[in-house]
């Protein structure tokens, strides 16, 4: 499909109507950026934000759903809901982006694929940011494509509450309700939200009829816990909580009608002291991510079970009229059970400091610079930074320009390192290695935005790769992404609401020049929003996946290359306000019942529906 074809289609879409957000650019805050709340218009990273409006507007079920709304974002998944699931940031892998949920680490030490992204449902969550580029001189290890953190909801003032419940193909039952309560000294919210569906085969042959295997089921309990107190004016203290239970059906290769489960349990918790003077604003803060998993045969059951504790401390010292230097430091323990029983620590010290100057060159400049210095009991200790540059030109309305340049690592996993080896067909395979090295990664982008557009330039370079070569193995040699993302988003008149965005990667190769499979070469996005009947929203999206590359094991044990892109999926949604405390909604997923797969030979869902019901007080 050709981008003059997408025009069109998009032409037609808009006359159908679609989404248009009440929350302007200037109201949004964000803190993962620079580890402090900032507008977002003050940051000089490339960052974009999904709010809670937004994913209500587009009827998403699971986080992966949300982000794949962005430029430079493309996923794929081993079929249905809870399947395994990797997003890629500007073509990078998933292992390679740092995930949190509240500030806390979601990504699994125990896996291989970083944030089990599979089971992140979007219930309870008030905003997800993203932010794209090296953000390890902020964050550490594994931000080397960049961050995403998951903000669940805050109270309002008073007494309130939420419930849900939603219906529609492949039996799927989505249902949860919220409490909550706050006053000037303290608060308390608590969510539980279920998803459970029977779902299609997780695996199905290109071109086969996926009624004909038998179906996978999932079901996700995602239980949140929010509780703060003031005790005064200066000192105040929070805690959160999120439980994940989930367990689904799945299949393994080349067995479509296999008996294979997994069950995770995943607990994420933390404790945060802020302390406010006329000096500066001190965090004091635990954090606990602990990852409980099991793969179950009908040959035997696999456990992962692991943990990362996190202690720190960060101090933000404003100075001048806008300007601010944040300085912190924090300890990390990392341990697998099980099978391994391994762990290793890290100490990391780091400064970001910002300035804002003020009729520089007929405008204004932001300037942010971050350094951090980890120390590890396994690697060799790391330096990375971040230089960020944003000018905001006064002379020419609506022009701005930024650019930002950064290092970053990725740390192997414990399973990496210490896996035992494996017997196959009386042949042993060597898995861990104690040996291996952090890879680390060279980023920058550009950016030119006027108005409603903007186009990014990116650049990645990746050394020290870690692949299965006899093994977990470092790899000699240089791996290079770089491309281009395009936005758009407009008013095109009143209460009609235009947003589109195109990706395009120039460059997603190895060392050797091989393509990197499964990365979405190009993508063509547009979504339209109509609010003009009074309490009634309709919308309607699409996505254009161009060429994309996965493999196949040949029955010589030789490989060749799959073609799994060049198709479009188009959804819609209505939603309508009954009274203030009650709404009804509706979707259609996979309008036109493309047959499509993101991994070869595993299935996609085709044309779906869904009702359901929100209520509010």
């Amino acid at each position: 499909m050709t981008i003059k074809t997408l025009s069109l289609v998009a032409a037609s879409l808009l006359l159908t109507q679609t989404s248009f957000a009440e929350t302007t650019l200037e109201d949004i805050t964000v803190i993962s950026a620079t580890k402090t709340t900032q507008k977002i218009n003050a940051i000089t990273s490339n960052v974009e934000v999904i709010t809670a409006q937004d994913i209500e507007d587009r009827g998403y079920t699971t986080v992966t759903q949300a982000l794949n709304s962005l430029a430079g974002i493309s996923f794929s998944q081993n079929g249905g809901l809870g399947t395994n699931t990797s997003v890629y940031v500007r073509g990078m892998d998933s292992k390679s982006t740092l995930v949190l949920i509240d500030g806390i680490r979601y990504n699994d030490i125990t896996g291989l694929s970083g944030a089990p992204f599979a089971h992140l449902m979007v219930e309870d969550i008030a905003q997800i940011e993203v932010v794209k580029g090296a953000q390890s001189g902020i964050w550490g290890a594994d931000a080397a494509a960049g961050v995403i953190n998951i903000i669940t909801k805050n109270p309002e003032n008073g007494v309130h509450g939420t419930a849900h419940i939603e219906g529609g193909s492949f039996n799927t039952k989505k249902y949860g309700a919220s409490i909550s309560t706050k006053t000037d000294s303290y608060y308390i919210d608590v969510s539980h939200n279920v998803v459970d569906t029977d779902g299609f085969t997780a695996q199905a042959p290109q071109g086969e009829d996926i009624d004909n295997f038998e179906d996978d089921a999932y079901n996700n309990k995602t239980t949140s816990v929010k509780v703060g107190y003031n005790f005064n004016e200066t000192n105040k203290i929070d805690f959160a909580y999120t439980l994940i239970d989930a367990e689904g059906d799945y299949d393994t290769f080349g067995n479509p009608d296999g008996i294979a489960t997994a069950t995770t349990k995943d607990t994420f918790s933390s404790i945060n002291f802020n302390h406010v003077d006329s000096f500066n604003e001190v965090n004091l803060y635990a954090k606990r991510s602990t990852f409980e998993r099991e793969f179950i045969t009908e040959y035997d059951t696999t456990p992962f079970d692991g943990q990362v504790d996190e202690y720190g401390i960060t101090s933000k010292i404003p100075y001048g009229t806008e300007d601010f230097v944040l300085v912190g430091a924090d300890y990390k323990t990392f341990e697998h059970e099980n099978s391994i029983n391994k762990d290793f620590d890290n100490t990391g010290i780091f400064v970001t400091n910002n300035n804002t100057f003020k009729g520089f060159m007929g405008g204004t400049t932001i300037l942010t610079e971050s350094l951090r210095y980890d120390s590890y009991s396994t690697f060799d200790n790391e330096f990375t930074g971040k230089i960020g540059l944003k000018h905001i030109h006064e002379n020419i309305e609506g022009l701005v320009t930024s650019f930002n340049y950064g290092t970053a690592y990725s740390v192997p996993t414990l399973y990496q390192l210490y896996a035992p080896s494996t017997s196959f067909d009386g042949f042993t395979y060597p898995v861990g290695n104690e040996n291996l090295e952090p890879e680390t990664t060279e980023s920058y982008d550009i950016t030119v935005a006027y108005k409603d557009f903007a186009i990014t330039y990116f650049n990645n370079k990746i050394d020290n790769l870690i692949e299965y070569t006899n093994g977990y193995n470092n790899v000699d040699g240089t791996s290079k992404i770089d491309g281009i993302e395009i936005t758009y988003s407009k008013e095109i008149i009143a209460d009609l609401q235009l947003s589109m965005n195109y990706t395009n990667l120039f460059t997603v190769e190895d060392k050797d020049g091989n393509d990197l499979k499964r990365r979405a070469t190009e993508t063509f996005k547009a979504a339209v929003d109509y609010y003009g009947v009074a309490k009634l929203h309709i919308g309607a999206d699409l996505e254009y996946v161009g060429s994309r590359t996965d493999v196949i094991f040949n029955p010589d044990y030789t490989k060749s290359d799959v073609e799994t892109g060049k198709y479009t999926v188009v959804n819609l949604t209505a939603d309508y306000q009954i009274t203030k405390a009650f709404q009804v909604y509706g979707k259609i997923v996979n309008l036109t019942d493309e047959e499509y797969q993101t991994v070869y030979e595993y299935a996609t869902s085709p044309r779906a529906f869904y009702v359901g019901v929100r209520a509010k007080f």
